[in-house]
């Protein structure tokens, strides 16, 4: 084996990058393996068409903890977000449009529109969800209790369960609901408009392979509203220079705090030795030693493609087995001649700087759905549409755009090779139909399908959340019952990816959280707990 390290990261996406910074201010030896050319996972920047620059994958920020901002000093590294005017746009099929966001006040009088009831009901429906939410954003920075660790299980439950059995008992019935119904029964409780419910229950879908209708889709819903942007909570924004000007910041401080950033260094293997990790194989064959790995990989990938199954022993390869992942998420880039023109709202405007939807209802959403499970993706698929370019002039030539075509409900697996083309043609058309002139707009294009989203990021089934983030697959349950603390069934095998609590987003929760598990493992005291 080569020169060993205190700790070896699989993986250069954001999280990994978190983890290796907190690792290494604690003065510990880091080494990040990344498997591509370019560290940052899927949140990275790159040229897609001549002169015109985009994020690859994730395409906005809101999840990101201020915390990781703060320690990791970003801004002054480059960290910069211009925040959406308003959050969404959503053209309607029968030619009107419902605008989201911009205030209590301005959303309430888009709503009017088609509810004079919904836009007084609108505050409380904020409040019931900022009051979950803000119990749940502090769970988001802390370990989950793990079942099996004796005493600490029962002090993390006790502490963590504590704000929850405090909360008045109509707060915890909306936990509740949250938890456990979908997105469509938890929206016609409160709304009666179709469009006033399409504009929430859209966050139910993103990254979901799923009907609103299917049970615990509200959940995904509220995972959605946990971030701010500056400060303000609920906001989203578009990072200046793209999602890699994010990671690329984040590298720059990791290097400075003596991080070692390996590219075009895929693993291979997990080496496990007497029951505890000794170290990695990289495919080119090279063996590193360590006591300490880190995945950043999703469950699937770890312990399906990277460990023998006899380290693992049957039950817990029979779970990861089981462990749900794949999006149905289909994602584009496309270099644009000139903003698209809608049909109800044509001349530019803030609508360009907001998150563009075309899911006018949750009916449209649960067709959408229905079709891709009938014949592999949606005839009329979900799209959201930002276009950074109209904030940020860098991404494009004057007088051009780009534009990132988030799109839902195809199907995971797929025969992605021979179908992503004629799966591309269906999202523009449906973009199409809502702005004419947009196909002839486009000057080139890029397409990320399921099957492309696993190739180029390790994103099994183009999960981009690691993993299902159902109620079996949240907490003190993700990924597995019994090893959501962080830690895998190895000894000295963590993992600080989306795949662990509190999933997916970018967020770098996961990768500040397994790093302090990590360092109180470390511990004299941390140790002791662990034993008793």
């Amino acid at each position: 084996m080569t020169k060993s390290y205190d700790a070896l990261i699989i993986g250069g996406g954001h999280n990994g990058l978190v983890c290796a910074f907190y690792l290494a201010q604690a003065g510990l030896k880091v080494r990040i393996l990344e498997r591509r050319d370019v560290i940052g996972g899927a949140a990275v920047t790159e040229e897609f068409h001549p002169g015109f620059r985009n994020s690859v994958a994730s395409y906005t920020v809101s999840l990101l903890q201020p915390k990781v901002i703060r320690d990791m000093k970003l801004v002054d590294h480059g960290y910069k977000v211009i925040e959406r005017p308003i959050s969404n746009f959503l053209p309607q099929e029968d030619g009107g449009y419902l605008k989201l966001g911009g205030g209590l006040e301005r959303t309430q009088a888009e709503f009017r529109k088609f509810s004079a009831r919904d836009a007084e009901t609108l505050p409380a429906y904020y409040d019931a969800l900022e009051n979950v939410a803000d119990v749940l954003r502090d769970l988001a920075l802390a370990t989950p209790p793990n079942i099996g660790d004796g005493l600490k299980t029962l002090i993390d439950g006790a502490r963590q369960g504590r704000r929850l059995a405090k909360m008045p008992l109509d707060q915890q019935r909306d936990v509740l609901d949250l938890f456990v119904k979908s997105a469509r029964t938890f929206l016609d409780a409160w709304f009666e408009s179709e469009a006033v419910k399409a504009a929430f229950g859209f966050d139910a879908v993103v990254g979901n392979y799923a009907s609103p209708d299917t049970p615990g889709s509200a959940y995904v819903l509220l995972h959605h509203v946990f971030g701010e942007v500056n400060g303000k909570r609920g906001a989203w924004g578009h990072s200046v220079g793209g999602m890699g000007a994010i990671t690329q910041a984040m590298a720059k401080v990791c290097k400075a705090a003596g991080v070692e950033i390996s590219l075009e260094a895929p693993v291979a293997k997990v080496l496990v030795d007497g029951g505890r990790v000794a170290g990695v194989r990289l495919e080119s064959g090279e063996e590193i030693a360590c006591a300490t790995v880190i995945a950043n990989v999703g469950p699937k990938i770890l312990y399906e493609r990277m460990m023998d199954p006899a380290d693992l022993g049957p039950e817990f390869t029979r779970r990861i087995k089981a462990f749900k992942a794949g999006s149905g998420t289909f994602r584009m880039n496309v270099a644009l001649s000139e903003l698209p023109r809608f049909t109800c709202l044509p001349e530019p405007g803030e609508h360009h700087q907001s998150g563009i939807i075309i899911a006018p209802t949750l009916d449209y959403m649960d067709e959408a759905f229905t079709d891709a499970k009938k014949h592999g993706w949606s005839r009329k698929p979900i799209v959201e549409m930002l276009i950074p370019s109209t904030v940020d002039d860098s991404l494009a030539p004057p007088g051009q755009h780009v534009a990132s075509l988030f799109c839902q409900q195809f199907a995971p697996e797929y025969d992605w090779d021979t179908h992503r083309e004629a799966a591309a043609d269906t999202t523009i058309d449906t973009v199409e139909d809502y702005a004419p002139g947009f196909r002839a707009s486009v000057l080139g294009r890029t397409i990320l399908s399921p099957l492309d989203l696993e190739r180029k990021f390790g994103l099994a089934g183009g999960d981009i959340m690691h993993g299902n983030m159902s109620l079996d697959q949240l907490w003190s349950a993700r990924p597995v019952l019994g090893n959501a603390a962080y830690r895998g069934p190895v000894k000295g095998l963590y993992m600080c990816g989306a795949g662990a609590h509190p999933g997916g987003g970018v967020t770098g929760a996961p990768g500040h959280n397994a790093a302090r598990e990590i360092l109180a493992d470390r511990s004299f005291f941390g140790r002791m707990l662990r034993r008793s």
